[in-house]
C-alpha cells in the first residue's frame, strides 16, 4: 500500500509488536530488509520513506512518497512518521550517482543524521544505520570519512536502546544498476570469500540477505549506547 506524504499514518504499536520506519528502501540492503522484516511477524508496521514508489510494493510494506528534503526543515514535515520504536537508515550512494561531494554528503551524512533527529525526538528506542567496513572520521579517503563523521555524530544522540551501526564490505546481490568495477570485484570476492578469515573477516564480501538479518536481529538484541557490527558479529546475526 502506498501512502501519500500527508496520508494516513498508522499508530506507533499494532497488535502489541513494536512499529519501524525504513529509509532506503530501494536499495540493496533496504530492499533485502524490507521484505524479510515483513515476512519475520516480529513488527506490527513495517513503513518505509520513498521518493517514488516501488513497482510492485512488497506485500504488507507501507510506503510513503516524500521528499527526502524534508528532512532537513526546521519544522520538518515528515516529524510524525518518526512516531515508532525502531528506525533504520540504508540511505547511502556514490560519488559517481550523486555527481559531486556535496551531494553524496547530502545523502550519507546530512540526511541519515537528521533522521535519527527526528526519531529520537519522536520518542523512538533504537537507530540502525548501515555505513561501511572503514569508517573513520579521521581518514583521508573522502567516503571513508564522510561515514565516520555521520557515527561520531550518531553517538551524541541518547536513544534509549542505543545506536546500532553495521559495518558490511563489499555487498554482494543484485543491483538494478550497474557498477563495473563492483560487478568486477564481486567475483573475485565470491571466489575468495573463505580466504577473509580472522583479522581479515571484517573485509569478507557479504549479501544483501546476511546484513538485511543481521539488522533485523540486531535491533531485539540488548543494548546501550552505539554499538559497531563488522566482522564475526556481523556473521553470527546474520546467521542466526
Amino acid at each position: 500500500m502506498t501512502y501519500g506524504e500527508g496520508g494516513p499514518i498508522p499508530s506507533r504499536v499494532s497488535d502489541a509488536k513494536p512499529s519501524l520506519l525504513l529509509l532506503g528502501s530501494t536499495g540493496l540492503v533496504g530492499a533485502a530488509f524490507a521484505r524479510l522484516a515483513v515476512a519475520s511477524g516480529r513488527y506490527g508496521t513495517v513503513r518505509a520513506l520513498v521518493r517514488r514508489p516501488s513497482a510492485p510494493t512488497p506485500q504488507g510494506l507501507e510506503e510513503h512518497v516524500v521528499d527526502l528534503e524534508g528532512l532537513l526543515e526546521p519544522s520538518s514535515p515528515l516529524a510524525r512518521q518518526f512516531e515508532v520504536e525502531h528506525v533504520f537508515c540504508c540511505l547511502g550512494t556514490t560519488i559517481k550517482v550523486a555527481g559531486t561531494k556535496e551531494r553524496f554528503r547530502r545523502v550519507d551524512y546530512e540526511y541519515p543524521l537528521a533522521a535519527a533527529k527526528l526519531a529520537l525526538a519522536a520518542g523512538a528506542r533504537r537507530y540502525v544505520v548501515v555505513t561501511a567496513v572503514g569508517a573513520d572520521a579521521a581518514s583521508p579517503i573522502f567516503y571513508n570519512h564522510v561515514k565516520g563523521e555521520l557515527e561520531a555524530a550518531l553517538r551524541e544522540l541518547a536513544f534509549p536502546e542505543g545506536v546500532v551501526v553495521l559495518h558490511p564490505s563489499l555487498l554482494l546481490g543484485d543491483r538494478r544498476e550497474q557498477r563495473t568495477g563492483e560487478a568486477i570485484a564481486s567475483v573475485l570476492m565470491r571466489a575468495t570469500r573463505p580466504l577473509f578469515a580472522g583479522p581479515l573477516e571484517r573485509y569478507r564480501a557479504i549479501r544483501d540477505e546476511e546484513v538485511a538479518r543481521a539488522m533485523l536481529n540486531a535491533a531485539f538484541e540488548p543494548n546501550a549506547g552505539t554499538r559497531v557490527l563488522e566482522g564475526r558479529d556481523l556473521f553470527r546475526l546474520a546467521t542466526r
